[in-house]
């Protein structure tokens, strides 16, 4: 049975996930935009969202779509990755890094997928939010074909 959710409730998810959005892009822009010896990971911690990051930017969905959102847009957009929440989030004992993957332009991203990369480990998962499941690499693209998926970049 569905549930309908109501205008207000929908209009305060929308603005916590727009505030959400703009945290984790100053966060992006301030850890990118400084000099790579200034940026480099200081602890374990770091160093393994880092290594979650690279790992979420080689998957060649993200790739392509990222290619997509800049190719379309005339370079006035680009992909890019967003740390939704700076705790690492727990299941199943494993720590997991939070990323959203966003079309990002000068005033507005808009959120495309949302991933979940086991801190330390190799480990991603994708967020299906029309049943709130976890689903591994694997079964996203059985089941979701992102690869077919066009991002408009517009």
């Amino acid at each position: 049975m569905s549930q309908s959710t109501s205008p207000l409730k929908k209009s305060i998810t929308g603005w916590i996930f727009a505030a959400l959005i703009a945290i984790g892009l100053t966060a992006y822009y301030l850890f990118f935009q400084q000099a790579p010896t200034a940026r480099a990971p200081q602890t374990q911690s770091e160093r393994y969202k880092a290594q979650a990051m690279k790992a979420l930017l080689a998957l060649p969905e993200l790739k392509l779509w990222s290619s997509q959102i800049e190719k379309n847009s005339g370079g006035k957009l680009r992909g890019a990755l967003i740390e939704y929440d700076p705790k690492p989030r727990i299941l199943n004992g494993k720590s997991y890094w939070q990323f959203a993957f966003v079309e990002n332009g000068a005033e507005v991203a808009h959120h495309i997928e949302s991933f979940l990369v086991e801190s330390g480990g190799t480990e991603i998962l994708v967020e299906d939010p029309a049943t709130d499941d976890l689903l591994s690499l694997e079964r996203w693209r059985k089941e979701k074909q992102p690869q077919t998926r066009i991002v408009s970049g517009n």
